[in-house]
């Protein structure tokens, strides 16, 4: 089992941040959450997700547009904000991920089975992403409250790429966080049958 400080670094002490410390982020740290994050099963290790860091100030001018209001000053603040996105075509690369069978037949031409499969396992690859940003020393702040059409036609404008939610990244600034909210008891949320 982990010791209690990686338990806290990655879940227990580990926060949701607003605000950002005017830190830098380096491509090498860029790559080792890739790096991390890539190794988080998917189904038939389908791996969907495509991750766009924005980092500079030109990008960020460019994801501006299409933030919610509540979602713009702690996004411009953070040091990079990653777009959590899949790949329509991930099928493409199963003959390569998954060489045991013809896996891309399963999702060729089923536009409902690429988008199910896309989103779910892009979504988990994302929190994924989230625990490999965390275990290199950083701070994540997930989001929701974007246009993702309007985001999705300026960035990908080849329209094979759909965005699922944004995670800004860096070292957070414990003093703009909200106390932490409660959580459901395992009897709540949970059943042993």
């Amino acid at each position: 089992m982990l010791d209690q400080n990686a338990l806290d670094t990655l879940f227990i002490k580990a926060r949701s941040h607003n605000g950002w410390l005017d830190t830098n982020i380096s491509d090498d740290k860029i790559h080792q959450i890739y790096e991390l994050m890539k190794y988080g099963p998917t189904a038939a290790n389908n791996s969907p997700a495509r991750i766009t860091f924005v980092k500079s100030d030109s990008a960020k001018q460019k994801l501006k547009a299409h933030l919610d209001e509540g979602n713009i000053e702690k996004s411009m603040e953070a040091p990079v904000v990653a777009i959590i996105s899949y790949d329509i075509e991930f099928y493409e690369k199963l003959g390569f991920l998954f060489p045991h069978t013809d896996a891309k037949s399963w999702y060729a031409g089923n536009d409902a089975k690429i988008k199910q499969a896309g989103e779910m396992n892009a979504t988990l690859q994302g929190a994924y992403f989230m625990l490999a940003a965390r275990s290199v020393g950083l701070d994540c702040g997930p989001m929701g409250g974007f246009n993702s059409q309007t985001l999705d036609e300026d960035f990908f404008p080849d329209g094979k790429t759909k965005s699922i939610f944004l995670c800004a990244i860096g070292q957070g600034d414990h003093s703009k966080i909200f106390p932490r909210s409660p959580r459901l008891s395992f009897d709540e949320a949970c059943a042993i049958i």
